[in-house]
Protein backbone atom coordinates (compact mmCIF):
# COMPACT_ATOMS: atom_id res chain seq x y z
CA UNK A 1 0.00 0.00 0.00
CA UNK A 2 1.30 3.30 -0.58
CA UNK A 3 2.20 5.94 1.89
CA UNK A 4 -0.12 8.43 1.84
CA UNK A 5 1.48 11.76 2.51
CA UNK A 6 -0.53 14.77 3.82
CA UNK A 7 0.71 17.00 0.81
CA UNK A 8 -0.73 14.72 -1.65
CA UNK A 9 -4.08 15.52 -0.01
CA UNK A 10 -3.60 19.30 0.40
CA UNK A 11 -3.72 19.05 4.03
CA UNK A 12 -1.70 22.17 5.35
CA UNK A 13 -0.88 21.68 8.82
CA UNK A 14 -0.53 24.35 11.09
CA UNK A 15 2.55 25.39 12.65
CA UNK A 16 2.82 25.42 16.57
CA UNK A 17 2.04 28.88 18.02
CA UNK A 18 5.08 31.06 18.38
CA UNK A 19 5.34 30.65 21.64
CA UNK A 20 5.88 26.69 22.27
CA UNK A 21 9.56 27.03 21.98
CA UNK A 22 10.01 30.24 24.54
CA UNK A 23 7.85 28.34 26.83
CA UNK A 24 10.24 25.22 26.27
CA UNK A 25 13.14 27.40 26.38
CA UNK A 26 12.09 29.12 29.85
CA UNK A 27 11.25 25.61 31.09
CA UNK A 28 14.76 24.82 30.39
CA UNK A 29 16.40 27.91 32.43
CA UNK A 30 14.10 27.17 35.22
CA UNK A 31 15.48 23.71 35.49
CA UNK A 32 19.14 24.47 34.88
CA UNK A 33 19.32 27.36 37.00
CA UNK A 34 16.24 28.12 39.24
CA UNK A 35 14.15 31.66 39.78
CA UNK A 36 17.43 33.58 40.07
CA UNK A 37 18.20 32.61 36.10
CA UNK A 38 14.57 34.41 35.42
CA UNK A 39 13.35 38.12 35.38
CA UNK A 40 10.12 38.39 37.49
CA UNK A 41 7.64 38.41 34.49
CA UNK A 42 9.20 35.16 33.17
CA UNK A 43 8.75 33.59 36.67
CA UNK A 44 4.97 34.60 36.20
CA UNK A 45 5.10 33.19 33.05
CA UNK A 46 5.70 30.28 33.86
CA UNK A 47 2.66 29.89 36.64
CA UNK A 48 0.25 31.49 33.81
CA UNK A 49 1.24 29.24 31.14
CA UNK A 50 0.29 26.20 33.55
CA UNK A 51 -3.38 27.75 33.99
CA UNK A 52 -3.63 29.79 30.43
CA UNK A 53 -1.90 26.64 28.00
CA UNK A 54 -3.15 28.04 24.89
CA UNK A 55 -2.37 32.06 24.76
CA UNK A 56 1.04 33.96 24.99
CA UNK A 57 1.18 35.08 28.14
CA UNK A 58 4.39 36.88 28.16
CA UNK A 59 2.34 40.31 28.00
CA UNK A 60 -0.14 38.93 30.11
CA UNK A 61 3.06 38.59 32.74
CA UNK A 62 4.36 42.37 31.90
CA UNK A 63 1.23 44.06 32.04
CA UNK A 64 0.84 42.80 35.80
CA UNK A 65 4.09 43.58 36.62
CA UNK A 66 3.80 47.31 35.17
CA UNK A 67 0.43 47.51 36.82
CA UNK A 68 0.99 46.42 40.38
CA UNK A 69 4.52 47.64 40.86
CA UNK A 70 5.85 44.32 41.98
CA UNK A 71 5.73 40.77 42.21
CA UNK A 72 4.83 40.83 45.36
CA UNK A 73 1.98 43.17 45.02
CA UNK A 74 0.31 40.96 42.16
CA UNK A 75 0.41 38.03 44.76
CA UNK A 76 -1.16 40.25 47.47
CA UNK A 77 -3.83 41.86 45.30
CA UNK A 78 -7.14 40.72 45.59
CA UNK A 79 -9.49 38.50 43.53
CA UNK A 80 -11.30 41.73 42.33
CA UNK A 81 -8.33 43.59 41.03
CA UNK A 82 -6.53 40.71 39.38
CA UNK A 83 -9.97 40.24 37.59
CA UNK A 84 -10.34 44.01 36.51
CA UNK A 85 -6.47 43.28 34.76
CA UNK A 86 -7.71 40.47 32.96
CA UNK A 87 -7.14 37.19 34.74
CA UNK A 88 -9.52 34.45 35.08
CA UNK A 89 -10.52 32.14 37.66
CA UNK A 90 -8.29 29.51 37.05
CA UNK A 91 -5.38 31.88 36.46
CA UNK A 92 -6.48 34.11 40.33
CA UNK A 93 -6.41 30.01 41.90
CA UNK A 94 -2.95 29.53 39.98
CA UNK A 95 -1.42 32.39 42.08
CA UNK A 96 -3.05 31.43 45.55
CA UNK A 97 -2.33 28.01 45.64
CA UNK A 98 1.43 28.87 44.94
CA UNK A 99 1.19 31.97 47.85
CA UNK A 100 -0.32 29.19 50.29
CA UNK A 101 1.99 26.87 49.67
CA UNK A 102 4.87 28.76 50.22
CA UNK A 103 3.50 30.46 53.53
CA UNK A 104 2.93 26.56 54.41
CA UNK A 105 6.87 25.98 53.18
CA UNK A 106 8.19 28.63 55.78
CA UNK A 107 5.93 27.92 58.66
CA UNK A 108 7.00 24.10 58.22
CA UNK A 109 10.47 25.56 58.87
CA UNK A 110 9.56 26.98 62.05
CA UNK A 111 6.92 24.66 63.52
CA UNK A 112 7.87 22.81 66.56
CA UNK A 113 11.53 24.62 66.18
CA UNK A 114 12.71 27.07 68.37
CA UNK A 115 12.14 30.52 67.23
CA UNK A 116 14.79 32.45 69.33
CA UNK A 117 17.18 30.81 67.60
CA UNK A 118 15.50 30.90 64.19
CA UNK A 119 14.56 34.98 64.55
CA UNK A 120 15.62 35.67 60.76
CA UNK A 121 13.33 33.02 59.53
CA UNK A 122 10.47 34.13 61.54
CA UNK A 123 11.06 37.92 60.43
CA UNK A 124 10.91 36.50 56.75
CA UNK A 125 7.81 34.83 57.31
CA UNK A 126 5.98 37.50 59.05
CA UNK A 127 7.50 39.75 56.22
CA UNK A 128 5.74 37.49 53.80
CA UNK A 129 2.52 36.56 55.13
CA UNK A 130 1.29 40.07 57.05
CA UNK A 131 3.45 43.22 55.14
CA UNK A 132 0.67 43.56 52.29
CA UNK A 133 -2.55 43.29 54.18
CA UNK A 134 -4.78 45.91 53.44
CA UNK A 135 -6.04 45.37 56.79
CA UNK A 136 -4.52 45.06 60.40
CA UNK A 137 -4.26 41.60 61.44
CA UNK A 138 -3.22 40.83 65.73
CA UNK A 139 -1.49 37.85 65.55
CA UNK A 140 0.32 35.61 68.60
CA UNK A 141 3.09 32.66 68.60
CA UNK A 142 2.72 30.40 71.60
CA UNK A 143 5.57 29.12 72.49
CA UNK A 144 6.74 26.21 75.17
CA UNK A 145 9.25 25.98 78.09
CA UNK A 146 12.15 25.31 75.41
CA UNK A 147 10.65 28.56 73.44
CA UNK A 148 9.49 26.02 70.52
CA UNK A 149 6.54 27.49 68.20
CA UNK A 150 4.03 25.29 69.18
CA UNK A 151 0.86 27.39 67.30
CA UNK A 152 0.63 30.23 64.95
CA UNK A 153 -2.64 31.53 65.18
CA UNK A 154 -4.15 35.15 63.87
CA UNK A 155 -6.37 36.39 66.69
CA UNK A 156 -8.30 39.41 65.26
CA UNK A 157 -8.53 41.45 62.09
CA UNK A 158 -9.20 44.92 61.97
CA UNK A 159 -9.40 47.73 59.76
CA UNK A 160 -6.81 49.54 57.89
CA UNK A 161 -5.12 51.63 60.96
CA UNK A 162 -6.65 49.50 64.01
CA UNK A 163 -7.08 45.96 64.79
CA UNK A 164 -8.43 44.87 68.64
CA UNK A 165 -6.57 42.71 71.06
CA UNK A 166 -7.89 41.21 74.50
CA UNK A 167 -5.66 40.52 76.89
CA UNK A 168 -7.67 37.66 78.57
CA UNK A 169 -8.22 36.11 75.57
CA UNK A 170 -4.50 35.86 74.95
CA UNK A 171 -3.46 34.63 78.04
CA UNK A 172 -6.82 32.05 77.88
CA UNK A 173 -5.06 30.65 74.57
CA UNK A 174 -1.81 30.26 76.41
CA UNK A 175 -3.11 28.28 79.16
CA UNK A 176 -5.18 25.74 76.80
CA UNK A 177 -2.21 25.29 74.54
CA UNK A 178 0.09 25.24 77.50
CA UNK A 179 2.11 27.31 76.35
CA UNK A 180 4.14 29.20 78.69
CA UNK A 181 5.77 32.41 76.19
CA UNK A 182 3.84 34.60 73.59
CA UNK A 183 4.91 36.76 71.13
CA UNK A 184 3.12 39.16 70.00
CA UNK A 185 2.24 40.87 65.96
CA UNK A 186 0.19 43.09 63.92
CA UNK A 187 1.17 44.58 60.68
CA UNK A 188 0.69 48.05 59.54
CA UNK A 189 -0.58 48.79 56.14
CA UNK A 190 0.17 52.56 56.29
CA UNK A 191 3.74 51.07 55.36
CA UNK A 192 5.46 52.39 58.66
CA UNK A 193 6.13 49.73 61.28
CA UNK A 194 6.72 52.89 64.58
CA UNK A 195 4.71 51.49 67.24
CA UNK A 196 2.16 53.68 68.39
CA UNK A 197 1.38 55.01 72.10
CA UNK A 198 -1.60 52.59 71.65
CA UNK A 199 0.63 50.05 70.48
CA UNK A 200 2.95 50.29 73.33
CA UNK A 201 -0.15 50.68 75.84
CA UNK A 202 -1.57 47.27 74.89
CA UNK A 203 1.53 45.32 74.63
CA UNK A 204 1.85 46.33 78.57
CA UNK A 205 -1.61 45.42 79.58
CA UNK A 206 -1.17 41.90 77.69
CA UNK A 207 2.13 42.03 79.38
CA UNK A 208 0.24 42.64 83.31
CA UNK A 209 -2.32 39.89 82.32
CA UNK A 210 -0.10 37.51 81.42
CA UNK A 211 3.08 38.14 84.27
CA UNK A 212 1.17 36.30 87.26
CA UNK A 213 0.08 33.33 85.73
CA UNK A 214 3.95 32.56 84.69
CA UNK A 215 3.76 33.45 81.05
CA UNK A 216 6.30 35.47 78.91
CA UNK A 217 5.96 38.30 76.69
CA UNK A 218 8.86 37.97 74.25
CA UNK A 219 8.39 40.36 72.23
CA UNK A 220 5.55 42.67 69.93
CA UNK A 221 6.60 43.33 65.93
CA UNK A 222 5.28 45.79 64.26
CA UNK A 223 5.44 44.51 59.99
CA UNK A 224 4.95 46.47 57.39
CA UNK A 225 6.46 46.81 53.60
CA UNK A 226 9.18 49.33 54.88
CA UNK A 227 10.36 46.52 57.49
CA UNK A 228 9.84 45.06 61.03
CA UNK A 229 9.92 47.07 64.22
CA UNK A 230 10.81 44.92 67.78
CA UNK A 231 9.28 46.49 70.40
CA UNK A 232 12.14 44.20 72.57
CA UNK A 233 15.04 45.73 70.94
CA UNK A 234 13.31 49.26 71.15
CA UNK A 235 13.61 49.30 74.81
CA UNK A 236 9.49 49.72 74.84
CA UNK A 237 9.04 46.06 76.88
Amino acid sequence: MEQILEKDLNIETEPPPHYTGHRDRLRERFLKGGVDALADYEILELILFMAIPRRDVKPIAKDLLQKFGSFNAIFHASDNDLRAHGLTDTSITALKVIKAASFKFMKQDLINKQVLNSWSKLLDYLQATMAHEKKENFRLLFLNKKNELIADEVQQSGTVDHTPAYPREIVKRALELSATAVILIHNHPSGDPTPSKADIDMTQQIIAAAKPLGIVIHDHLIVSKNGTTSMRSKGLL
